[in-house]
């Protein structure tokens, strides 16, 4: 299972360097949209809408964020953290903001904190020239979780179908691509020659479904950025700070 290698490796990191004996805390809270975007000239990130918003742990200076529909505060010290226990949206979300945060500080992850203002749309243009440099020429391309930039860049260049789970995007039509329900992921994963897949499935717990495929899969953004490392999973995140 993907959380009990994380948790493991997240416990050994704090026994290998000795954290677990010392009085550090590590506090994680929401952030507002602006603290975690900026103003970005566009207004449809989810971010912005106000159904998902980004954690925040610090870990001596270290910051390590991570999507989730679920927030609040949180204050633990980091043993307590490494070992609790991954059984919703919230504490998975705080467990990997904690992990991603000790691994930015003990130079093992990059890209923790999320980009700003334009650097979504900067970020797009640059989403095709990898996909082909690393993949070289495919024509059928599966989004899974709707960033509005990436797919504006994916739709100019192949054909796409695109899943997301909130409600409200389902149906909709975005740059000519149809936004589909979760429950039709099998099918579109056996039509794609590649899934581009928002990193926010290691929080809400829908990852598994896109490891071990046939098929490349590449996870986007800020909050799969020690987990891929961890995972040896292609990672997509080319402005996070």
């Amino acid at each position: 299972m993907v959380y009990d290698t994380l948790k493991k490796y997240f416990f050994d990191l704090i026994q290998t360097h000795g954290l677990e004996g010392e009085e550090i805390r590590v506090m994680t809270r929401p952030l507002t949209a602006e603290e975690a975007i900026g103003t970005p000239e566009d207004d449809d990130y989810p971010l912005l809408k106000g159904r998902e918003r980004l954690m925040e742990a610090i870990f001596r200076g270290a910051k390590g964020h991570a999507y989730t529909d679920l927030f609040g505060d949180y204050e633990a010290g980091i043993e307590e953290i490494a070992n609790i226990e991954l059984v919703n949206n919230f504490k998975r979300a705080v467990f990997i903001a904690s992990l991603n945060a000790v691994m930015r500080y003990l130079g093992l992850a990059e890209g923790t904190i999320h980009c700003r203002d334009e650097e979504p749309v900067e970020c797009a243009r640059e989403l095709n020239g990898y996909l082909r440099e690393t993949f070289g020429i495919l024509e059928r391309v599966a989004l899974v979780g709707l960033q509005p930039r990436l797919l504006e860049a994916l739709a100019r260049e192949y054909q796409v179908r695109a899943v997301d789970l909130d409600p409200e995007n389902i149906g909709e039509v975005r740059k000519g691509v149809r936004i589909e329900s979760p429950g039709d992921i099998k099918e579109i994963i056996a039509w794609s020659e590649l899934v581009l897949v928002t990193g926010t499935t290691v929080v809400n717990g829908t990852i598994e479904q896109f490891l071990n495929r046939e098929r490349p899969v590449v996870f986007y953004g800020v909050t799969i950025a020690g987990p891929a490392r961890v995972l040896k999973l292609n990672r997509f995140c080319v402005k996070g700070h």
